[in-house]
C-alpha cells in the first residue's frame, strides 16, 4: 500500500534546526490522516504522497512552511498586578489579543519573564521563525475508517467555525 488520500500514516521522525540541534526526538510515532486535513505540514504531506512502508523523507521547511514567522506583535508586556502571585516562567495563560478594535481573539501566551512590576508574555509558537529539518520514515499505512474521516471533517468544521466567530 502507498500513501494516498484517506490513509492513516504512522511515521518515525526527528526534527532538527539548520545547525543540527535536535528539536524533537520523535519519542512517540506521528500518526495522521493523509489527504489535506491539516494534520501535518503541507510540504511534508506532499513529500510523503505515494511512499510505502520503509521509505523515508528528509525535508527542510522554512518558518512559513512550518511554525510561522516570529511575530513581535504577539509579545505582550503586562502589569504584574494582573496575575496571581504564584505565576512562573514557562506557565501558559490566556489573554485577549487584538490587532485592531474589531478582531479580538483569546490566545495562549507563555510567560517568558517576570520582572518586579511587569510580565513578558509570548504567543508565538516556540519554533516560530525557525527553519526545520524533518526526517521521517513510514512505519505504517492503512485505510482510514469512515468514522475517522468523518471525525476529522467535523473537527475541521469546528475549527473553521471558531475562527469565523
Amino acid at each position: 500500500m502507498t500513501i494516498q488520500k484517506n490513509c492513516i500514516v504512522t511515521l518515525d521522525y526527528t526534527v532538527f534546526d539548520t545547525e543540527n540541534n535536535l528539536l524533537d526526538s520523535g519519542a512517540q510515532s506521528l500518526v495522521y490522516l493523509h489527504g489535506g486535513y491539516g494534520d501535518i505540514f503541507e510540504k511534508i504531506e506532499k513529500a510523503l504522497e505515494g511512499k510505502s512502508v520503509g521509505e523515508s523523507i528528509h525535508i527542510q521547511l522554512s518558518p512559513k512552511e512550518a511554525f510561522g514567522e516570529y511575530r513581535q506583535e504577539l509579545v505582550l508586556i503586562e502589569d504584574r498586578s494582573q496575575f496571581e502571585d504564584d505565576l512562573e516562567v514557562g506557565q501558559n495563560v490566556e489573554m485577549v489579543f487584538s490587532e485592531d478594535d474589531d478582531d479580538e481573539i483569546m490566545l495562549a501566551y507563555t510567560v517568558i519573564d517576570i520582572l518586579e512590576d511587569r510580565v513578558i508574555l509570548d504567543a508565538n509558537h516556540p519554533l516560530a521563525g525557525v527553519t526545520i529539518i524533518f526526517d521521517g520514515t513510514v512505519i505504517g499505512i492503512r485505510e482510514a475508517t469512515s468514522d475517522e474521516i468523518e471525525q476529522r471533517l467535523l473537527t475541521q468544521e469546528e475549527s473553521l467555525f471558531a475562527m469565523q466567530n
